[in-house]
């Protein structure tokens, strides 16, 4: 079942968006979604070695029909080493005039963009507390996650109704690129089926963001690996499997 693709922002819209951020977070963690094609040659030019990867566990939580995704929201659990270390919740697309409204739901606040060749999708992300909560899957989410997931869909999702979507491993590692002066971080998204999606990331303060951007992109295309034209990220590539995993299964 296809998940609604977030409208990519231009520069200018971007910018906005880094200028308002620069006011509650000082750093910005830019993501780029590396082809299918091009996964497992930009491990080997980059020198990312899996058995070194530090390794965890996701499951996602909506709806058979995506009713979360579709509002711009995914939800998941997190665990590492037997338990449930944290949930996390992810706002798609965020604006310059709604940063302030999520900001104040809680101090745990992180900016994302991914970065594609046609543009910039931008993510809003809060992460709870550690620690595992027994119960419903709303006992999972902390009093200001559960406040930014109502402001979103209204209310008009019940998360204890939710499904879950996994799990799902994930082998992430941090590495240096020669060339790249910035440490980098991989995410290899691993599914039941032998399929698997690789996402690259960096940090930087959002001042710098556009540089730091065309400079990941240069030190990728020195390595003959181009970025995706279409915007499908490793969040979007799980619920998709795992939401036609459920239904075949019902």
């Amino acid at each position: 079942m296809p998940t609604a693709t977030p409208k990519q922002m231009s520069s200018g819209e971007l910018t906005e968006l880094l200028t308002v951020t620069t006011m509650c977070s000082d750093t910005v963690e830019l993501k780029l979604t590396i082809p299918d094609s091009e996964q497992r040659p930009t491990a080997r030019a980059l020198g990312i070695d899996p058995f070194e990867a530090k390794v965890r566990q996701l499951v996602y939580f909506d709806t058979r029909g995506l009713d979360l995704d579709r509002l711009g929201v995914a939800v998941r659990a997190e665990r590492v080493r037997g338990s449930i270390a944290h949930a996390v919740v992810q706002v798609t697309p965020i604006t310059p005039a709604s940063v302030p409204a999520y900001v104040r739901v809680g101090e745990d606040f992180a900016l994302e963009v991914e970065v594609t060749r046609g543009g910039f999708v931008s993510s809003g992300v809060l992460t709870g507390a550690d620690g595992p909560r027994d119960g419903p899957i709303s006992n999972l989410f902390s009093k200001p996650q559960l406040a930014l997931i109502k402001q979103q869909t209204a209310g008009s999702v019940e998360l204890d109704a939710l499904s879950p979507l996994g799990p799902i491993f994930v082998l992430e590692l941090s590495f240096s690129g020669e060339g790249f002066a910035r440490p980098m971080g991989s995410e290899m998204w691993l599914y039941p089926d032998g399929s698997r999606t690789l996402e690259l990331s960096t940090k930087c303060s959002p001042t710098e963001a556009f540089d730091v951007a065309a400079e990941a992109r240069a030190f990728l295309r020195g390595r003959g690996v181009e970025l995706d034209t279409v915007q499908h990220t490793n969040v979007r590539s799980a619920l998709e499997y795992f939401s036609d995993e459920l239904s075949i299964i019902r």
